[in-house]
């Protein structure tokens, strides 16, 4: 079985959107529907929608990206600190998941918690 989507909940609309419109597009996601209180992001690559939705209870969620690599990570927990989220985890080996278990998070605007990861 495999996951077909997910979605975050969110209050700001466009506080959101700046943040998962700069985040996602590292890993190759671009938004291909969008409606009033929902917006999907896809990314041929990875095979999985992601979503935002404008509906209560906001915030909660945890996502993890497994990304190709450790730079990637880098860059994920960066970009994610500069379009405003906050750190819940800087980069680094989470010796407690796997030995090779790289990962950095970020609470978006809304307190989700957005984790890239990585083995190797």
């Amino acid at each position: 079985m495999t996951v077909a989507h997910v979605a975050v909940n969110v209050s700001d609309w466009e506080r959101a959107r700046r943040f998962y419109d700069a985040v996602l597009a590292l890993f190759g996601y671009r938004v291909v529907y969008e409606e009033e209180g929902a917006l999907a992001y896809y990314a041929d690559a990875r095979g999985l929608d992601f979503g935002l939705g404008r509906r209560d209870p906001v915030g909660g969620a945890h996502v993890a990206f497994d990304v190709e690599d450790r730079a990637t990570v880098d860059r994920f927990h960066e970009t994610a600190l500069a379009a405003g989220g906050t750190d819940n985890g800087s980069p680094g080996i989470r010796a407690k998941y796997a030995p090779d278990y790289y990962a950095a998070f970020v609470l978006d605007p809304d307190g989700n918690n957005i984790e890239a990861m990585c083995h190797g």
